[in-house]
C-alpha cells in the first residue's frame, strides 16, 4: 500500500469530528458493501475438532475503507474484513452505521496485538476502538467469534492472501 493510500485509509478509519460528519453529505447513507473473499486466516489444529479458516474480505480503496461493514447484517461464523495497513500504524476504529456487535482483532507481525468487542453506534458520537501500539492489520469478525475461536492476544495470526494479489478495479464513473 503506498504512503498516501495508508494515510487515506487512516482517515477513513479514524474519528473525525462530529461537526466534520454530522452532514448527510459527509457519510451518505447507501446499500452495504459486500466485497469479495480475497485472503484467509486458518486457525491452529489444536482444538478438536479444528476450527478452520476465516475466509476475508478485503477492502482495497478509500471508499471500500471507510465504508467497511456499515449497515451489514450479522456476520456469519468463520467471516470477516481484513483492513490491512503498510507500513503498521496507530489506528482507531468506530462503529457508527455498523448495526451488529463485532470483535476487532488488531494484528501486527501475524500476531494478536489486541482485542475489543465493539457495540454498534447509530448515531453521533460513537466510541473509538483501538490499541496504543501500532498495527499492521485490523480484523472485524462477529460478536463473540474471538473466544469461540480460541483467538487471543499473542497469538498467531497467519493471514493468506487466497489468490496472488492484483491491482484494484477503478471505480466506474
Amino acid at each position: 500500500m503506498s504512503l498516501p493510500f495508508a494515510l487515506i485509509a487512516l482517515l477513513a478509519v479514524t474519528p473525525t469530528p462530529k461537526a466534520a460528519i454530522s452532514s448527510p453529505s459527509a457519510n451518505p447513507p447507501g446499500p452495504p458493501q459486500f466485497l469479495p473473499l480475497e485472503a484467509e486466516w486458518c486457525l491452529p489444529t489444536t482444538a478438536s475438532p479444528s476450527p478452520g479458516c476465516i475466509r476475508l474480505e478485503v477492502p482495497r480503496t478509500p471508499r471500500q475503507f471507510s465504508w467497511g461493514l456499515m449497515q451489514r447484517p450479522p456476520l456469519e461464523p468463520l467471516r470477516g474484513m481484513w483492513f490491512r495497513f503498510d507500513p503498521p500504524q496507530k489506528v482507531s476504529f468506530w462503529m457508527h452505521r455498523t448495526p451488529a456487535p463485532l470483535d476487532m482483532v488488531f494484528v501486527r507481525g501475524e500476531r494478536v496485538v489486541a482485542i475489543e468487542a465493539a457495540a454498534p453506534c447509530p448515531r453521533l458520537p460513537c466510541r473509538s476502538y483501538g490499541p496504543e501500539a501500532a498495527v499492521d492489520g485490523v480484523v472485524e469478525l462477529g460478536a463473540g467469534q474471538a473466544a469461540a475461536l480460541g483467538i487471543t492476544p499473542g497469538g498467531p495470526a497467519p493471514i493468506r492472501w487466497l489468490a496472488p494479489l492484483k491491482p484494484p478495479v477503478p471505480a466506474a464513473r
